[in-house]
């Protein structure tokens, strides 16, 4: 997959771009990612992105001519460009687990960051997509940028190493995750259950899908509504709200 960005903040993305999982990934040529600076392409002498809102107000306003000759001399004919043009914005559509999935389908994508107290309304039609990743103010589409970058990554085939690894991930199949145990077996009297050691790959598997339910309930009770539980899913979420209710009973 390609990744431009259009940013007028690229040094912001030097740490996350190049360790971990998104520099093996692009080791891997897995992924590959453009930083472009549309600062650059701002017509005026003293190359000004921002401007006065027409009309008054506070703060300054994105230009349209810097992002609009980055896009276009990036990206060609945008007709053409097989890929999803995205914008990020608070006003956007919200940021989740399906919408990663759907966007790690894309054989590119080209993010266009934000900044200021806002952008000239024009910018909007380059976009095929505006994105928020949640309902409070930030300084820029940068950090945004980089959620949606590291979230889209690691559902690109080969990128963990490890087919499986995303299909435990929070959200991946609309529950939070199961609780996670590593040795030593006790520490400070908190001991790892049983059962994790017990060998038995069936009663784990259980065990797994019981706490990943448990947890979603008590902390996301709004993910269970999105979800199509299955038979054995259903019958495991009545015995922990029958539990529950006991709990509360005694």
């Amino acid at each position: 997959m390609e990744i431009r960005i259009f940013t007028i903040f690229p040094e912001m993305f030097n740490g996350p771009l190049n360790t971990s999982i998104l520099k093996r990934a692009q080791e891997k040529d897995l992924v590959q990612f453009k930083l472009i600076d549309f600062r650059a392409y701002a017509p005026s002498k003293h190359q000004n992105v921002d401007d006065t809102p027409f009309g008054g107000g506070a703060g300054m306003v994105l230009k349209p001519e810097p992002v609009y000759y980055a896009v276009e001399t990036e990206l060609g004919d945008l007709s053409r460009y097989e890929g999803k043009i995205i914008l990020l914005t608070p006003q956007g559509q919200q940021f989740d687990q399906e919408l990663a999935k759907e966007l790690a389908q894309e054989k590119s994508l080209a993010l266009i960051c934000g900044h200021y107290e806002g952008f000239d309304e024009r910018i909007r039609a380059l976009a095929h997509l505006e994105i928020s990743i949640g309902d409070y103010v930030l300084t820029g589409g940068e950090l945004p940028a980089m959620v949606v970058i590291d979230a889209v990554c690691r559902l690109l085939p080969g990128v963990l190493g490890e087919s499986a690894s995303p299909l435990s991930d929070s959200f991946y199949e609309g529950l939070l995750e199961y609780p996670q145990y590593t040795r030593p077996r006790e520490f400070r009297g908190m001991m790892v259950p049983e059962v994790l050691l017990s060998g038995n790959h069936e009663e784990i598997r259980k065990w797994r899908l019981q706490e990943a339910l448990k947890r979603t309930w008590q902390k996301r009770p709004d993910l269970l509504q999105k979800k199509e539980l299955s038979a054995e899913e259903q019958r495991l979420l009545e015995e922990i709200r029958q539990e529950e209710h006991d709990g509360k009973d005694g």
